[in-house]
């Protein structure tokens, strides 16, 4: 199978575990100071081959009973695949903000164009998604006088192709509510940095952003998941932590100890898996303290 399949599989694996993969943190991670209740634990699972998924399941055939029910057709999807010029994403018509991102980074793709076509962000403003439907769209409205800051998931600094391309990260859909101080623009700041310094160390990243909902132990020692809703009437959930996930390929130089190396068919890559709280973050917390098991998410 070629690496861009099999990248396409730890994808899949490393979006639908990232919650876990936080709660099967490694025994060696320090804790560090920050306003966020305990998360529940999960035994950490062990590393696994990345496998071909299973062939996918024909649909079921319809009765008369579903004829009749579904005279308009399946009431959905909650979940949009929507395409760009500079990365993929799901959205969530229920939370409205990505379920996920999806992207591609190299040197070359986040190197700066030269001249009056090079992308500013200057020139980029926050728009509603008009392929989403509007009445499961995010809006600015939702976001003023809120508290939060329209966080991007894929960052603007990641998508420097054409004005056009780096205009589509400004789409709401592209949008989650983030603490600002201490986080959007600061710690999250420094982690999607570190993640575009990594392109001078590999030939390839692909990197998987993604808002969680993790529970927190309350009062009665019961475990809940807990969340704001923003907007009038509230409309935009607000997630309790964000997850990147980093999968390189095409090792140049040494990746140090926050890329944890495993292997891809004949291909050496390097995974790594971090999950922050959406909370004020001291710039001094060492981004490892974050670290989850990438290699037991996908597995999950």
């Amino acid at each position: 199978m070629s690496v861009a399949a099999q990248v396409g599989l730890f994808a899949g694996g490393a979006l639908l575990g990232g919650g876990v993969a936080y709660l099967a943190q490694r025994s060696s991670a320090k804790p560090v100071a920050v306003p966020a209740a305990p998360v529940a634990p999960v035994a950490p699972a062990a590393p696994a081959a990345l496998t071909a998924p299973a062939a996918p399941a024909a649909p079921a055939p319809s009765t008369p009973l579903s004829d009749a029910l579904l005279l308009s057709g399946n009431p959905g999807p909650v979940d949009q695949l929507l395409q760009h010029q500079g990365y993929v994403s799901s959205y969530d018509r229920r939370l409205r903000h990505p379920n996920w991102t999806a992207e591609h980074l190299t040197a070359a793709s986040i190197a700066r164009r030269p001249g009056p076509d090079g992308a500013n962000r200057a020139n980029s403003m926050f728009t509603e998604d008009a392929r989403v439907p509007e009445l499961f769209r995010s809006t600015n409205a939702a976001y003023f006088r809120s508290g939060y800051d329209r966080g991007h998931m894929v960052p603007a600094a990641d998508v420097k192709s054409s004005q056009a391309a780096m205009n589509e990260t400004f789409l709401l859909s592209n949008i989650a509510p983030q603490v600002g101080p201490g986080m959007n623009r600061d710690y999250w700041a420094h982690t999607e940095d570190f993640v575009r310094r990594l392109t001078a160390k590999f030939d390839d990243l692909y990197v998987f952003t993604i808002p969680l909902y993790l529970p927190r132990q309350t009062s009665d020692g019961k475990w809940r998941v807990s969340y704001e809703v923003i907007g009038s009437p509230p409309s935009v959930s607000v997630p309790t932590h964000f997850a990147k996930v980093i999968l390189g390929t095409g090792l140049k130089a040494s990746e140090g100890s926050l890329i944890a190396k495993a292997g891809l068919g004949s291909s050496p890559v390097a995974l790594g898996a971090f999950v922050v709280p959406n909370s004020m973050i001291p710039d001094t917390a060492p981004l490892r303290s974050f670290e989850a098991n990438a290699l037991g998410q996908e597995a999950v």
